[in-house]
Protein backbone atom coordinates (compact mmCIF):
# COMPACT_ATOMS: atom_id res chain seq x y z
CA UNK A 1 0.00 0.00 0.00
CA UNK A 2 1.35 3.40 -0.96
CA UNK A 3 0.63 6.50 1.67
CA UNK A 4 1.66 9.92 1.97
CA UNK A 5 3.48 11.20 4.65
CA UNK A 6 3.09 14.95 5.29
CA UNK A 7 5.95 16.30 7.59
CA UNK A 8 4.54 19.29 9.32
CA UNK A 9 7.46 22.05 10.18
CA UNK A 10 6.49 24.59 12.81
CA UNK A 11 7.79 28.06 11.09
CA UNK A 12 5.67 30.38 13.87
CA UNK A 13 4.52 29.01 16.84
CA UNK A 14 1.93 31.64 18.00
CA UNK A 15 0.23 31.25 14.96
CA UNK A 16 -0.06 27.82 15.31
CA UNK A 17 -0.92 27.68 18.86
CA UNK A 18 -3.87 29.90 17.30
CA UNK A 19 -5.26 27.61 14.93
CA UNK A 20 -4.44 24.58 17.16
CA UNK A 21 -7.80 23.00 17.90
CA UNK A 22 -8.82 23.98 14.11
CA UNK A 23 -6.14 21.98 12.87
CA UNK A 24 -7.29 19.27 14.90
CA UNK A 25 -10.46 19.09 14.18
CA UNK A 26 -9.62 19.38 9.99
CA UNK A 27 -7.57 16.16 10.45
CA UNK A 28 -10.50 14.47 12.90
CA UNK A 29 -12.56 14.90 9.72
CA UNK A 30 -9.93 13.36 7.56
CA UNK A 31 -9.74 10.48 9.99
CA UNK A 32 -13.76 9.86 9.79
CA UNK A 33 -13.35 9.75 6.23
CA UNK A 34 -10.67 7.23 6.49
CA UNK A 35 -8.45 9.56 4.74
CA UNK A 36 -5.80 9.58 7.54
CA UNK A 37 -3.74 6.36 8.00
CA UNK A 38 -1.66 7.92 11.29
CA UNK A 39 -1.02 11.49 12.77
CA UNK A 40 0.50 13.16 16.01
CA UNK A 41 3.30 15.98 16.98
CA UNK A 42 6.80 15.60 17.38
CA UNK A 43 7.95 15.24 20.69
CA UNK A 44 10.70 18.03 20.41
CA UNK A 45 7.15 20.33 19.31
CA UNK A 46 8.64 21.17 15.97
CA UNK A 47 5.83 20.18 14.59
CA UNK A 48 4.09 16.66 13.19
CA UNK A 49 3.55 14.07 10.93
CA UNK A 50 0.10 13.12 8.93
CA UNK A 51 0.18 10.22 7.23
CA UNK A 52 -2.84 10.16 4.82
CA UNK A 53 -4.26 7.45 2.88
CA UNK A 54 -5.26 9.11 -0.66
CA UNK A 55 -5.72 7.62 -3.97
CA UNK A 56 -3.15 9.47 -5.30
CA UNK A 57 0.14 11.94 -4.70
CA UNK A 58 -2.04 14.96 -6.05
CA UNK A 59 -5.35 13.84 -3.44
CA UNK A 60 -2.81 13.64 -0.68
CA UNK A 61 -1.34 17.05 -1.73
CA UNK A 62 -4.49 18.70 -1.69
CA UNK A 63 -5.77 17.50 1.43
CA UNK A 64 -2.27 18.34 2.90
CA UNK A 65 -2.76 21.96 1.21
CA UNK A 66 -6.00 22.41 2.73
CA UNK A 67 -4.77 21.67 6.21
CA UNK A 68 -5.61 25.11 8.54
CA UNK A 69 -2.11 24.98 9.56
CA UNK A 70 -1.02 24.94 6.05
CA UNK A 71 -3.34 27.30 4.94
CA UNK A 72 -2.80 30.02 7.56
CA UNK A 73 1.32 29.44 7.16
CA UNK A 74 2.16 28.13 10.51
CA UNK A 75 3.80 25.24 9.55
CA UNK A 76 5.81 24.14 5.98
CA UNK A 77 4.58 21.12 4.46
CA UNK A 78 6.96 18.39 2.99
CA UNK A 79 4.95 15.48 1.18
CA UNK A 80 6.81 12.35 0.07
CA UNK A 81 4.99 8.99 -0.81
CA UNK A 82 5.93 6.29 1.54
CA UNK A 83 5.41 2.89 1.11
CA UNK A 84 5.06 0.98 4.71
CA UNK A 85 6.14 -2.82 5.20
CA UNK A 86 3.48 -3.09 7.95
CA UNK A 87 -0.14 -2.47 5.73
CA UNK A 88 -1.15 -5.12 3.29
Amino acid sequence: MILYAAILETIDSKKDEEILEVHIAYLNELIKEGKIFAKGPFTDHSGGLVIYNANSYEEAKELAENDPAIINNSRKLILKEWRSSLVE
